[in-house]
């Protein structure tokens, strides 16, 4: 039987197997040989390197005093609680900055009663620091500024408040273009400047090191009478939540993190997640990064998406369990309005692009539109970027101004091209890949067309086919419940670490049917064995399975259904042969 030889959907990429690598680490660890290949695949080849892997300590965060200005910052704070100065922690209106704020508010409030908190309007104030703040700040009394997952860009509000005579401390990750804004401190990994080992820190990774750097400073001044003193494990669920909704990479000190902070976001001692975790439907299940990511984080970016982010953070403050259920549940309202209008972008961009992509061309995805909210564009970018493996920016337009957010691929840094694009916006920042974006209408138009040429001059080889990265090929013999549990060590999975995905080759399927919302379930037969599959929204390939041999790439799951448990292949991609 002929079919439409319309799979693969996606590139393979299969790394070549380093034998010596795996059997050192099989044999210095007590590994089994595929899970060495795949920790061999990520470039995890050392034992030693491995065991702090497989188990993540606290142990082995790095120096904070290695980040450039941190002793500065630290003295500086310090000087303030002497001095009983008045303290504004100012963050920003995402999952990144609202953890920040409340991480900062929940240490600095134990031991300075004078600290207040702001996090700016999206709408009507936007991103970052702005001088109407400061000058609010400097009539209430304000002597400190604390700026977290922002300020690294903001020289002239910055340059302001000095000369207003009000200090800034910035606590910082974003990409840092040309000279420093005129603050005590800038706290910032990516300093050229900055000796500290791992660039990689989502801003609440940030200020979280400031705290353990002014708790140590603290200490040794004899700040505590007794020995009882903040434990900063327990903020670790609020840090882990900011990191994996900063899609940072999970690993380094991100991974120590989070592995730590999904663990107390499971046992439920903080009142507001607790609450957020029963209005998301997840109150008695392990939360996962993936539970993280779909359940928790979108309810405490919808606050700041297409409200106020101050329900987000006054959740995460609340010791009340009344107030946190109230909260929750309006972020659970935010959050329903969120999906509606994303999905009513997403599908009219979806026809838009139905007759008009080609695969071919090289190019960004720039649309613009006076109908979107500026709140949810952003993740739509990312859907786009899923979908079709180009960057992709989406701009929302009022009188004449473009106010955008933008996703990037692994090989193209979307803030390096915005920064050779600036002629053309009137403010950018960002990192490497997810920015915003400032533009005025009559020049989208160029501005796309220079992204363009930037992206083809970025890499002229690349096709811009979504890949998939195999971590090892295997027989359907070795996906087993040993095999599973052992995978468990490898999490939390996110970015730069990844769910494994494997590929075993020359099998069949057997009763591949449609369920749910254009699912496609099916049997998996090779080796002698027999496994059930889930390959989600992909029913339009059923008929191109019957009666043909396939290389199948996926990733081994257990799936619990009505109190039974069973091992399940979470399809990625499925290859037919040309000689089946």
């Amino acid at each position: 039987m002929t079919t439409a030889r319309r799979l693969p959907t996606t590139r393979w990429c299969l790394r070549e197997e380093n034998h010596d690598v795996q059997m050192l680490l099989v044999r210095e660890l007590g590994l089994s040989p595929l899970i060495s290949r795949i920790l061999e695949s990520r470039e995890i080849c050392d034992p030693d390197d491995a065991r702090r892997y497989l188990s993540p300590s606290l142990r082995d965060l790095h120096n904070p005093f290695l980040m450039q200005d941190m002793n500065k910052a630290v003295d500086r704070f310090v000087r303030c609680l002497y001095h009983n100065e008045k303290v504004v922690v100012y963050g920003d209106y995402d999952a990144d900055g609202i953890t920040s704020v409340v991480v900062l508010l929940h240490f600095l409030r134990k031991i300075h009663p004078r600290v207040i908190y702001h996090i700016p309007d999206r709408i009507t104030e936007g991103y970052g620091l702005n001088r109407e703040a400061v000058e609010r700040f400097r009539a209430e009394g304000i002597g400190l500024i604390v700026t977290v997952d922002c300020g690294i860009s903001d020289h002239e509000p910055i340059a302001y408040a000095r000369q207003l005579g009000v200090d800034t401390i910035i606590l910082d990750h974003h990409e840092i273009s040309g000279v420093l804004p005129e603050a005590v401190a800038a706290v910032n990994p990516n300093r050229k400047d900055c000796r500290f080992p791992f660039k990689h820190l989502a801003a609440v990774g940030i200020a979280f090191n400031f705290l353990i750097a002014l708790r140590s400073v603290l200490r040794k001044e004899g700040f505590w009478k007794s020995e009882f003193y903040p434990n900063l494990r327990e903020y670790l669920d609020l840090v882990a939540l900011g990191t994996i909704g900063d899609i940072a990479p999970l690993v380094d000190e991100n991974r120590i993190f989070v592995k730590i902070g999904l663990d107390l976001i499971s046992e439920g001692k903080r009142v507001g997640l607790q609450a957020l975790k029963r209005v998301s439907g997840v109150e008695h299940q392990v939360i996962d990064s993936a539970k993280a990511s779909f359940a928790l984080i979108p309810r405490i970016n919808a606050a700041g998406r297409i409200a106020s982010a101050t329900d987000a953070v006054e959740l995460l403050l609340s010791e009340n369990q009344d107030q946190a259920e109230e909260l929750a549940r309006k972020l659970d309202g935010f959050n329903r309005r969120r999906q509606v209008m994303e999905k009513a972008i997403f599908h009219e961009l979806l026809e838009k692009l139905e007759d008009a992509f080609d695969p071919g061309e090289i190019g960004p995805l720039v649309f613009s539109s006076p109908n979107w909210h500026p709140g949810v564009i952003g993740i739509v970018a990312s859907r786009l970027v899923d979908r079709f493996g180009r960057p992709a920016i989406l701009i929302s337009l009022k009188d004449g101004i473009g106010k955008g957010s933008g996703r990037s691929i692994a090989d193209f840094n979307i803030y390096e091209g915005l920064k050779r694009c600036e002629s053309l916006l009137i403010s950018y920042g960002g990192h490497r890949y997810a920015a915003g974006i400032s533009i005025r209408e009559e020049d989208i138009a160029s501005f796309s067309v220079q992204l363009q040429e930037i992206l083809r001059e970025n890499d002229p080889e690349t096709d811009f086919t979504v890949s998939t990265a195999i971590d090892a090929q295997c027989s359907l013999t070795d996906i087993n419940h040993e095999f599973l549990s052992q995978i468990e060590q490898l999490a939390p999975f996110g970015s730069r670490n990844p769910e494994p995905i494997l590929c075993v080759r020359n099998v069949s399927v057997a009763c591949p049917s449609i369920v749910g919302n254009n699912h496609l379930k099916m049997r998996i037969n090779g080796d002698g064995v027999s496994r059930n599959s889930i390959w989600f929204s992909k029913g339009q390939f059923l008929q191109d399975l019957s009666s043909v041999v396939l290389d199948i790439v996926f990733t081994p799951q257990i799936n619990t259904w009505n109190g039974s448990s069973e091992i399940q292949l979470k399809m990625r991609d499925i290859a037919v042969q040309l000689n089946s």
